[in-house]
């Protein structure tokens, strides 16, 4: 199988809504023409990381963000995980990443199943569940280039998730992520880079720029990391696109030579039965 070219989209994100669609929509079909098969933006890419105004900002399914969404994939005919926007369902609110596919189709969606409630005491407080309900599923998409995974930030926390999607066939895991400046200095290369030697994925986290004005302050450092723990690609803190290729043969010979996850004792984790 031929290798897949990805792009990750480290956007600036403002308060006005339609100047972030426009500039989403402009850095995709940048990423397209520069050969980009696979796309993939930010956390909460269409709005400020602020829980006061996610409500503001939330959208039904079709809405204009989404509908922006699946005509830049139908166009550039490209599979884009269009990072995360606060989606409404009723009375809810959820993180969600919605997935299309070359023809403009939604391949499917994740609600962020970890939501961020957190005190680090004189550093950051953050309590997402005030506003966003959780979601429950295991989000493993179909692509024309295999399978894939997303799960959503504080999602690559939790081992068990990215463990079963690799069971469940996800040779690449896509993480539309806001670490802050205080968890990502701390956290955010370890984490990536572990998941994807313990699972042997590809894996792409994909952060906003980091804001210059007020208000939450985005970590950067939009990373491409390989199955065997190496950055292949890593943007610093400002607006920039960064390019990576997935070799699907090596997935396969690091799987043959370490074979972790025929090695698992499935009949012992009871997490692998569920």
């Amino acid at each position: 199988m031929k290798n897949l070219k990805i792009a990750l989209i480290q956007m600036d994100v403002v308060k006005d809504k339609n100047e972030n669609l426009k500039n989403a929509r402009k850095l995709i079909d940048r990423a397209s023409n520069q050969g980009a098969e696979l796309v993939v933006l930010p956390e909460i890419f269409n709005g400020p990381y602020n829980m006061k105004l996610f409500k503001d900002y939330s959208e039904g399914y079709p809405g204009p963000s989404t509908t922006m969404l699946a005509n830049a994939a139908k166009e550039n005919g490209i599979t884009l995980v269009g990072g995360s926007i606060t989606e409404r369902d009723r009375d809810k609110l959820y993180n969600t990443s919605y997935i299309f596919g070359p023809d403009g189709n939604l391949l499917g969606k994740h609600r962020k199943v970890h939501l961020f409630d957190v005190d680090i005491k004189g550093k950051i407080t953050f309590k997402e569940s005030d506003v966003f309900t959780p979601g429950d599923d295991i989000t493993v998409i179909d692509t024309v280039f295999g399978r894939i995974g997303v799960c959503i930030c504080y999602d690559i926390r939790f081992p068990e998730l990215a463990r079963l999607m690799a069971m469940r066939g996800a040779e690449v895991i896509i993480v539309p992520a806001a670490f802050n400046t205080t968890t990502g200095p701390a956290h955010w290369h370890t984490t990536t880079r572990q998941r994807a030697v313990d699972n042997q994925v590809y894996y792409g986290i994909c952060s906003p720029a980091r804001s210059k004005g007020k208000g939450y302050k985005s970590y950067g450092h939009t990373m491409i990391v390989d199955p065997w723990g190496e950055v292949i690609a890593e943007a610093d803190i400002d607006e920039e696109i960064i390019f990576g290729e997935v070799d699907f043969k090596e997935i396969h010979r690091i799987r043959q030579e370490l074979p972790l996850l025929n090695h698992l004792r499935d009949d012992i984790y009871e997490i692998i039965k569920k």
